[in-house]
């Protein structure tokens, strides 16, 4: 067997694998989540409560905070809605993120730049630019971002398990996107959609969109993806 896919739990509860995601959820600084905790306080909670942590995710019974929904104001007026989850639920996400990376990083389009290790927003201009020299000087612009709020859990979750042989894992995956998100002091039920800002969603959309990016490939289309921002590039008006 595959330990690398079927036994994803044990790598996720590592020391050395918890202790990255601590160093970086810290590093990463934020505001709390719904308990209001901070991230100064999270050692001194893991010092009393890690043991207790550690063993309800091995035994399934651990169950994610809701996230507290924030809005944040875009350039051109609207608002972007993101989820800001407990320190604890981002050391446990950013943990997974950081397990599920080097397994799907290889299998990702060349032509996405966003939210992937040694790739950036630069480069992506760079791409667009030397197709622009090439005679593709149509572009075709879509945002994607309202596709993360009606991501079909069902159908993310099959595609994970595609690849992801540990249910455990999975499972704990569910119940981060069926946490729900807490408006006004009320917790609203999730039933779709990731929610933005959470340590997992970056790889978690790139995994949703990849199926695009390959499409987009067999196709033979020329085109640049980063995150939800998806230029698509053509040499006459009328292709485009």
């Amino acid at each position: 067997t595959n330990t690398r896919v079927d036994e994803l739990l044990e790598q996720l509860l590592d020391r050395q694998n918890l202790n990255a995601a601590y160093l970086q959820v810290v590093g990463n600084g934020g505001a709390g989540g719904i308990d209001k905790m901070g991230v100064e306080s999270l050692v001194d909670y893991l010092r009393e409560h890690k043991e207790k942590l550690l063993t309800s995710i091995k035994q399934g019974s651990y169950y994610p905070s809701a996230v507290r929904r924030v809005e944040i104001p875009k350039d051109n007026g609207s608002t972007r809605m993101l989820g800001i989850p407990t320190i604890v639920d981002r050391l446990i996400q950013q943990g997974i993120s950081q397990i599920l990376t080097p397994i799907y990083e290889p299998e990702f389009s060349d032509h996405s730049y966003g939210f992937r290790p040694g790739r950036n927003a630069h480069q992506a201009l760079l791409k667009c630019k030397t197709y622009i020299q090439q005679g593709y000087n149509y572009s075709v612009d879509m945002d994607l971002e309202k596709f993360f709020d009606t991501v079909n859990h069902s159908k993310l979750i099959e595609l994970l398990s595609r690849t992801i042989k540990d249910g455990r894992l999975i499972s704990l995956i569910h119940r981060y996107l069926r946490a729900g998100v807490e408006i006004n002091g009320r917790t609203k039920v999730t039933t779709e959609g990731v929610p933005q800002g959470v340590p997992l969603s970056p790889l978690l959309s790139n995994i949703m969109l990849d199926e695009l990016d390959k499409e987009l490939e067999s196709r033979g289309h020329k085109f640049v993806r980063y995150a939800d921002d998806l230029m698509i590039l053509c040499r006459s008006k009328r292709s485009a």
